[in-house]
């Protein structure tokens, strides 16, 4: 077994694809490319913050107050063309023709509403797909200021005083008193994302070495030439089987040792006292305890692999079966972002969701270390039944020689 060992991890090492896939990928291109994103993303969302936009106010007789507000507005500039509009279905189209960028319609003064004991509606027609939100929020800030001083203005003159306006208006202050601290707030929002990177790099570290191990060797011819040794074909197994978990473990191990250098590197690095706080209370422990789940859900991963790369005829047909596999392995782990989803006694009982859920657990500070061995026995035990099958499936002629 551990001569098939030796041979298939020196042709592993050999192979440079497999090694940038499990080594270089994790460490580097994938911290850079979230970098990446996260900078773009930003950069788009400033962009768009920072946009003046063209306004055009239909009925601003109603509120001159108001309209000096919009006017005098950083993010907003008045439509200097010469077409009028006068109605909803006019600005409409002048939003949609690209001529303002929103159109405001002033249906009555508040002022004079007020006094009737009325509502003022008015109108902000705006491309929400494209504005993400800020026209809508910028010009309801506006309004909401201008309603305050009405307000306020009213209820002088029904002679109620301006330091009790506010316990009229809002008798009752419920406050709210958080238990959870800043780790368990942020972890809750976050940490759930993690498994979105690690586990399917635990399976990308055992699916690309175990695809040569199985389909290459059919494809090559060499699997013969392995038969016909002294070896039993459990050993056989067994030795590829090492190999492909000793890659998907290489993979985690880089990941997670990544992951921790980038945390370190940010939290050095991050103003907001909020997160630095938070990601500096997670401790070396916390990433051996995220690294002892994978272990088992790398040799689930690798067992099956390596008995789709067995079945498969060709290397092409192997990369085919991965597919779905890998399109499978998110499933679990969406589960895991449904609402009310914690972990329990039974949901430590589920493949790959229970790990989910724990690393959340782990990153949140709030673990129960009861439920996070039953979820290192479960996932161990789903893998020595699946490498018994893989070893069984290896058996067959009609596998092997398809």
């Amino acid at each position: 077994m551990f001569e098939v060992f030796k041979k298939e991890l020196l042709e592993l090492l050999r192979d440079r694809k497999t090694l940038f896939f499990v080594l270089a990928l994790p460490m580097l291109i994938f911290p850079v490319i979230m970098g990446l994103v996260g900078f773009l993303g930003s950069q788009a969302a400033l962009k768009a913050e920072q946009k003046v936009h063209t306004y055009y106010i239909i009925n601003a007789q109603h509120s001159k107050q108001f309209a000096e507000r919009v006017f005098y507005h950083k993010s907003f500039k008045q439509y200097s063309g010469a077409e009028q509009f006068d109605t909803i279905d006019a600005l409409k189209e002048a939003v949609r023709s690209g001529s303002i960028d929103v159109g405001i319609y002033l249906e009555a003064d508040p002022a004079d509403a007020l006094k009737q004991g009325k509502q003022a509606k008015w109108q902000m027609v705006f491309n929400d797909a494209q504005s993400i939100n800020f026209i809508y929020n910028r010009l309801q800030s506006l309004a909401n200021e201008f309603s305050e001083l009405l307000r306020e203005q009213a209820l002088v003159s029904l002679g109620v005083s301006k330091d009790k306006q506010q316990a009229i208006l809002q008798p009752i202050v419920v406050s709210k008193v958080d238990t959870a601290d800043k780790r368990e707030n942020i972890g809750e929002k976050i940490g759930a994302f993690i498994p979105y990177l690690l586990i399917p790099l635990v399976l990308m570290g055992a699916s690309y070495p175990a695809i040569d191990l199985g389909a290459g060797e059919k494809e090559r011819g060499t699997l013969e030439t392995l038969l016909l040794t002294p070896v039993t074909r459990t050993q056989l197994v067994l030795g590829k089987f090492l190999t492909v978990l000793l890659s998907s473990l290489a993979c985690a191990t880089v990941t997670v040792l990544s992951m921790a250098i980038w945390v370190s590197v940010a939290v050095s690095f991050v103003e907001l006292d909020t997160i630095k706080n938070a990601f500096s209370s997670i401790t070396g422990m916390d990433f051996v305890l995220i690294f002892a789940l994978l272990v088992p859900i790398a040799a689930i991963f690798s067992s099956l692999v390596l008995a789709i790369s067995i079945y498969a005829r060709t290397f092409k047909e192997a990369q085919n079966y991965m597919a779905p596999l890998s399109m499978g392995v998110f499933l679990p782990i969406v589960v895991s972002l449904m609402p009310n989803m914690v972990l329990n006694a039974k949901t430590a009982l589920i493949p790959v969701t229970n790990v989910a859920l724990a690393i959340k657990e782990i990153v949140k500070g709030t673990v129960d270390y009861g439920l996070l061995s039953m979820i290192v026995i479960t996932s161990a035990g789903l893998a020595a039944l699946l490498l018994a099958c893989c070893v069984r499936w290896f058996s067959k002629e009609t596998v092997l020689f398809r």
